[in-house]
């Protein structure tokens, strides 16, 4: 396993992050201490949660992931691990967190830090990360930005200023985004770089053979900027593996759960998925391994992360990480990415 530095901070993560959004859901506990231990053996150190997950998000099952990571982390060395967690932003219809947080303000921002921090039995989160952004963007499988859904939002220097705080009090040691867009990356870095507050570290967005938007301009904000990808999604919610290929009704997240097609259900996905399963086999991989280690190697992913509901599904993922393609073989994937360029953004 490598272990790269996240942005500028002092943190050495692994190259491979363990998620952990089904754990509460398709995942009991001693399922996620299971995991956390394979992840363990394999030379993992960085454990991804949020404090809405499982997903999907519900009533009865909301906070348990952390809960479930909280158990194990007390009987580990705390400093043997960097542990990621994200606060839950406005409009998306959970009014069992927080009463339906109403912005990232001082208010919501504070309590779901401490939350959070009593789940995880820790006294400290390395890497504190706005879930999505809380003013007017597109996100999750939306692909165009529509001015006239704008709605009034606290600033990002309020944002900037509320975590400078935390930063402060040591109750979180680096703040990252999530689900960002170019400009809203820029913004913050702008205005913690105005008003001397922290700058962020990370980004974490989707990323893999489908949706590569990340390229087109976030890319060059990780290179000039010093702000660390973490991907997420990196078998596109099991499409990448061809499992519904070979069978449309295949368990899984997009049959099993509603909520989850938008993304994945747009024209050209299962073409580009077949021809990138088709790629695989005559390389003699299988589809997850060349889905995986085309994002495990990309130049700027610092760390990728992955889930699974098996302990051979995460034995499986953590093996590709093995499997480094040659020149020729991303010239392949190259060729398909033009013919179907990005057909899950």
């Amino acid at each position: 396993m490598d272990y790269r530095t996240l942005g500028h901070s002092t943190l050495k993560v692994s190259a491979v992050c363990l998620g952990s959004m089904t754990w509460g859901e398709q995942n009991s506990e001693t399922d996620a201490h299971a995991q956390l231990n394979m992840a363990q053996e394999h030379g993992i150190n960085f454990i991804d949660t949020a404090e809405m997950y499982p997903v999907p998000p519900r009533a009865e099952t909301c906070h348990r992931t952390e809960t479930f990571i909280g158990h194990w982390l007390k009987h580990q060395a705390r400093d043997q691990w960097i542990i990621a967690t994200k606060a839950a932003g406005p409009r998306r219809a959970m009014n069992w967190i927080r009463s339906g947080p109403a912005a990232f303000d001082r208010i919501n921002l504070r309590a779901a830090v401490d939350a959070s921090l009593t789940r995880l039995h820790t006294d400290y989160i390395d890497l504190y990360q706005l879930h999505w952004p809380e003013r007017n963007v597109p996100m999750f499988g939306q692909y165009q930005f529509d001015p006239s859904q704008e709605t009034a939002a606290v600033s990002i220097h309020v944002q900037l200023e509320v975590l400078a705080e935390l930063v402060k009090e040591g109750k979180i040691r680096y703040i990252g985004l999530s689900n960002e867009t170019a400009w809203g990356i820029m913004e913050f870095l702008r205005l913690a770089d105005q008003y001397d507050l922290p700058r962020i570290v990370s980004v974490q967005n989707a990323y893999n053979l489908i949706n590569r938007s990340y390229e087109f301009s976030l890319a060059e904000i990780s290179f000039r900027e010093n702000v660390s990808l973490l991907a997420y999604s990196p078998l596109a919610f099991g499409l990448l593996t061809g499992k519904y290929l070979d069978n449309p009704l295949s368990h899984g997240r997009v049959n099993d759960f509603t909520g989850f097609a938008q993304r994945y259900a747009k024209p050209n996905v299962a073409p580009a998925v077949a021809a990138y399963a088709a790629l695989a086999r005559e390389q003699g991989l299988s589809a997850a391994q060349l889905a995986l280690s085309f994002v495990y190697h990309r130049w700027f992913v610092t760390s990728t992360i992955i889930g699974a509901t098996s302990l051979i599904q995460l034995e499986e993922n953590l093996a590709a990480w093995e499997t480094r393609l040659s020149i020729e073989q991303i010239q392949q994937i190259e060729a398909i990415h033009l013919r179907f360029m990005n057909p899950a953004p």
